[in-house]
């Protein structure tokens, strides 16, 4: 009699979105390729020289639009960045300082950079739990934190890791009829133990009269053990906007969400995230007052394990000092850097394809992937995925030989997708950032290879986030800042160019 073979699921068919337009040009450079040849023509009727004039000026302009990096930038995108660097750095907007003998108003440490303009506040949910609500008054946005702990893959049958995924994928279907939800974030955060936690759950229930030996050795635990353990906490931030032309009160729009957090925690427990419940203000202030000064992470848990809490507020989670550099950012005991998802892994992949990812890396003081999720709503969805078809049939009847090959595979990808939607699945839009914090300048080159290391085992593309560390490393943070609320130009002309 033989044992029937076990199969691995696979999970796969993400697609990056693609932009109107010819090749590289992008919508605007299509409009200004046939927009420079009715000009040229028209101004030729009157003189030859000066429609050369034109085409040469426009082929001049239209050029940087081609040359495009790995990551799909032009040449435009990048100079617009570097200009954006040297001006900060001009104004000195790249250095924040806070605290009693600082300028700043009020003498508190304020989260600085796009949590400068964050709030927080607390309601309490269905079943009397706090949660804290964070208010982004520059966009109006309202945040909310879950926190959970997820089961683990080990010893699990694949039947039920497949089970796992699929209610995930459920889960986050739903976000896209979500009431104005705008995007969610899942942060997993790992660091080394800090050596006290293990302490304080042994220690307190040795009794007086415990045997020498079992003391002993309970000691030497307590002891050894934190040396080779690591803490791991996974955060799900929702971020919600206001209908528009519609003003409401925070009372209102705390009330609202103290109604939806039950069901996302049920949602949130079928899919494997094991415990969960809402973080209060002070969680929240606590996770971010440890992000920005990593050394205080013992001092804060002592607090909780021994008052019961810390009492921290908003207002003093952030660092007392922040420098912003190139390639890094520094702030109070700690240097980070950020890097950003430019390529998914290619195929099929297995469930477990981000483990290493997401596990404790040696010789970092934190570690946290964030994983930000975008849900489109069933109309747009049945849109994009349709027009997404279409362009693969066009690109299959049109080439030749290994053009011909990949637009047939790029036809099947595109027919499974709009399937899977018709059939009730959900479209989401997706990127992964990972910021890695040390404790001097001099160990982020050991960070790099680290971080290049974990690429090749999750088979995905990065790049460090360089002239933006400040806000790529505070879009890795459980505070629900989604970068594409946070641009100055329309995410539309962001598509055409």
């Amino acid at each position: 009699m033989s044992a029937a073979p076990v199969t691995h699921p696979t999970y796969g068919n993400w697609r990056r979105p693609r932009r109107p337009g010819l090749g590289p040009f992008g919508m605007v450079g299509t409009l200004g390729v046939f927009g420079g040849l009715v000009l040229a023509l028209l101004v030729s009727l009157v003189s030859l020289v000066a429609a050369i004039v034109v085409i040469v000026s426009v082929v001049v302009l239209l050029v940087p639009l081609m040359v495009r990096t790995q990551d799909g930038r032009n040449l435009y995108q990048l100079i617009a960045l570097r200009i954006g660097w040297l001006r900060r750095k001009a104004k000195g907007s790249h250095v924040y300082v806070s605290g009693p003998l600082s300028q700043r108003p009020g003498g508190r440490f304020h989260p600085p950079g796009l949590l400068s303009k964050v709030t927080a506040s607390e309601g309490h949910d269905a079943y009397g739990r706090p949660f804290g609500v964070l208010h982004h008054k520059n966009r109006n946005l309202y945040t909310i934190v879950l926190g959970c702990e997820p089961d683990g893959g080990s010893l699990v049958d694949p039947d039920q890791v497949d089970v796992w995924v699929a209610s995930w994928g459920d889960w986050l279907a739903r976000l896209s009829h979500e009431p104005q939800l705008k995007g969610a974030t899942v942060v997993v955060e790992t660091a080394p133990d800090p050596g006290t936690r293990l302490a304080l759950e042994v220690l307190p229930r040795i009794t007086d009269d415990a045997p020498a030996v079992a003391r002993a050795v309970m000691e030497e635990v307590v002891e050894r053990y934190p040396s080779a353990s690591s803490e791991m906490h996974t955060y799900i931030s929702l971020t919600y906007g206001m209908p528009t032309g519609q003003k409401r009160s925070a009372e209102e729009v705390i009330t609202d969400l103290a109604i939806r957090i039950p069901g996302l925690l049920a949602g949130l427990v079928g899919a494997g995230g094991g415990s969960a419940a809402p973080l209060s203000a002070e969680r929240i202030a606590e996770i971010t007052r440890v992000a920005y000064d990593p050394a205080v992470a013992p001092d804060v848990l002592n607090a909780r394990a021994a008052e019961g809490g810390t009492g921290l507020e908003w207002d003093d989670a952030g660092p007392a000092a922040a420098e912003e550099t190139v390639n890094a950012y520094h702030h109070d005991s700690g240097v980070s850097r950020t890097w950003l998802l430019t390529l998914a892994p290619r195929g099929t992949v297995r469930s477990s394809v981000l483990r290493d990812m997401l596990a404790p890396a040696a010789g970092t003081r934190r570690k946290r992937v964030a994983l930000l999720y975008r849900p489109i709503d069933p109309a747009t969805s049945a849109r994009i995925v349709e027009a997404d078809r279409r362009a693969a049939q066009f690109m299959a009847t049109s080439g030749k030989g290994m053009v011909q090959a990949r637009a047939a595979s790029e036809i099947r990808a595109a027919e499974q997708t709009a399937a899977e939607e018709a059939s009730g699945a959900g479209l989401v839009e997706f990127s992964l950032m990972l910021t890695v914090t040390v404790d001097s300048a001099a160990q982020l080159s050991d960070a790099a290879v680290t971080v290049r290391n974990l690429q090749a085992a999750a088979r995905i593309s990065m790049r460090p986030a360089d002239r933006m560390q400040a806000a790529a490393f505070t879009c890795t943070l459980p505070v629900g800042v989604l970068p594409w609320e946070h641009v100055m130009i329309p995410r539309e002309l962001q598509e055409a160019l």
